[in-house]
């Protein structure tokens, strides 16, 4: 029996898991805590295919289209060509599964407009679609688990990999966050499904369990990673006390339109600026947009949903209507919602083929940790579909393919679990983040990117913190700096890459950024 190895239990993890078993595998599930509390239930909009219920004449071709377009040109075409044709059949076998679907009055799955996107294509779960197909995988993943197919160790990190004789991957090494064990898992191929990069930004949109540590780790055990430059700022953020919180895309969806005050009337810019889609422009325009209106921050930019209906705001959009009258203290339908962009997805990160396999034999990537779907702009409603298409295409090909070899022990048994070092490590986190607000902004330069690197450089990373936190803040720097350096190198504006300094596209930037450790050092290419 072959021996499938998955890190990361949020919707792309669960998928392969579940797909892997199925296809006659043994599985083990690992992950710092259970499903339910994974970034993937915090997804609220929806989840795109090309089912043509709304009389559009909408089509595979063009959900390609708009993908392609969305991310500037830069996305792998044959990894987006399988998403989109795999799009229809993933919304069917996830409604098989028990996703709850929002649907229209002849019992299809609803759907609705979405940014980027000319026809409505995004189905839906009210606002909680992450929720529910986080709810309908697990489901099915306890089934597998209740018969023997699938088993979960919850309370474990990853710390690294393990390679075999020949160089290949054959399993990891990891973490009891409460007992600090060390456990090795080893088998034939290892599926990483680590989430984005969030720590490195500090207190974003998504989950503190997204940490960064492996997709950092990995960097430097030879993985290859791209496009790290690309950080998606979502247009519609508010403040609370805790953190940003999300207004969901569906919100412009069914109707939201942003607007700025000038002498005394609301000024709706979006319609203005972009009369075709309007509020409903790409991610990184709509920010660029309230940023630019907003004078960098300095004057008030609304959400306006006064105008829609009790229905469509209490039920439809039924976790905006809670964010706002629980955290803001504030009624979406009598007053507008004061928004400002934050970072909020990674289009970069593992390297991976249409096949989400890595440059190293035997390991695989699906998720936000991975990058070949999105290029410079993720549209809205294809990270669900992603995370879905990424776990079982993992699946497939993990299975099928078996690594060679003996395995090598990477970690020593007898690692010191607290080291004492010079700095507090909340400091140097929040150091490494501030760095990466104030030089990976919506735009950048080429004077504010160096300066950042300069202050990465003098950092000090020696940390007074356990083990998995010391090696944490020194991943993190390495990965800042090989994200600074992957923007200095694209010399353009695109997507979600604005230089003030290059304010063109150039078509000799009409590709990826790869960037490689190698022998210590960030090589970009």
């Amino acid at each position: 029996m072959v021996d499938i190895i998955v890190v990361g239990s949020g919707i792309a993890g669960l998928t392969a898991s579940i797909h892997a078993s199925d296809n006659g595998a043994r599985v083990s599930l690992i992950s710092p805590d259970y499903s339910e509390r994974s970034q993937s239930v915090m997804a609220m909009g929806g989840i795109n295919a090309a089912l043509d219920t709304k009389g559009e004449n909408d089509s595979v071709k063009e959900h390609f289209t708009d993908t392609i377009n969305g991310g500037c040109e830069i996305n792998n075409r044959k990894a987006v060509e399988m998403l989109t044709r795999d799009a229809p059949g993933i919304i069917d076998w996830l409604s098989r599964i028990g996703t709850s679907f929002t649907r229209d009055a002849n019992g299809s799955v609803d759907l609705r407009n979405f940014g980027g996107q000319k026809k409505k294509r995004t189905a839906y779960a009210g606002s909680r679609t992450g929720k529910q197909i986080v709810s309908a995988l697990v489901n099915a993943c306890r089934k597998r688990e209740s018969e023997g197919k699938i088993k979960r160790f919850v309370g474990y990190r990853f710390l690294s990999l393990i390679f075999t004789d020949k160089n290949e991957c054959c399993g990891v090494n990891c973490i009891h966050e409460d007992t600090q064990e060390i456990k090795s898992f080893t088998g034939d191929a290892v599926i990483i499904a680590t989430g984005g990069y969030n720590q490195l930004f500090g207190k974003i949109l998504g989950s503190v369990q997204n940490d960064g540590f492996a997709t950092a780790k990995l960097f430097t055990q030879g993985v290859e990673l791209a496009n790290l430059e690309m950080v998606q700022y979502h247009p519609t953020t508010v403040s609370t006390s805790l953190k940003r919180m999300l207004i969901t895309e569906a919100a412009r969806g069914e109707g939201g339109r942003l607007f700025v005050e000038r002498d005394g009337q609301r000024h709706y810019f979006m319609k203005e600026m972009y009369p075709e889609l309007a509020d409903l422009m790409p991610r990184d325009v709509v920010s660029r947009s309230i940023y630019n209106v907003s004078d960098g921050g300095k004057r008030e930019v609304f959400l306006d949903l006064t105008h829609l209906d009790e229905d469509t705001v209490k039920i439809r959009l039924d976790e905006v209507w809670e964010i706002c009258n629980r955290y803001l203290n504030l009624n979406p339908l009598e007053s507008p919602i004061p928004v400002f962009p934050a970072p909020h997805y990674f289009m970069g990160g593992i390297l991976t083929d249409e096949n989400h396999r890595t440059n190293i034999k035997g390991l695989y990537a699906a998720g936000e940790c991975s990058c070949q779907y999105h290029g410079a702009n993720r549209l809205g409603g294809n990270s669900l579909l992603g995370a879905v298409h990424g776990g079982l295409i993992c699946a497939q090909n993990a299975v099928l393919e078996k690594v060679e070899g003996n395995p090598v022990t990477a970690v020593d048994d007898e690692v010191d679990l607290y080291v004492n070092g010079d700095e507090s490590l909340s400091h140097a986190l929040g150091e490494i983040s501030d760095i990466m607000n104030e030089s990976m902004g919506i735009y950048r330069n080429e004077e504010g990117l160096k300066k950042g690197l300069e202050r990465l450089n003098d950092l000090d990373t020696n940390v007074n913190a356990k083990y998995y936190d010391c090696q944490k803040v020194r991943l993190l720097k390495i990965l800042a700096k090989a994200s600074i350096l992957s923007a200095l190198s694209r010399k353009e504006s695109r997507g979600a890459h604005q230089r003030t300094d290059y304010p063109q596209s150039d078509k000799n930037y009409e590709k990826a950024t790869f960037v490689t450790y190698e022998n210590g050092k960030i090589v970009i290419r």
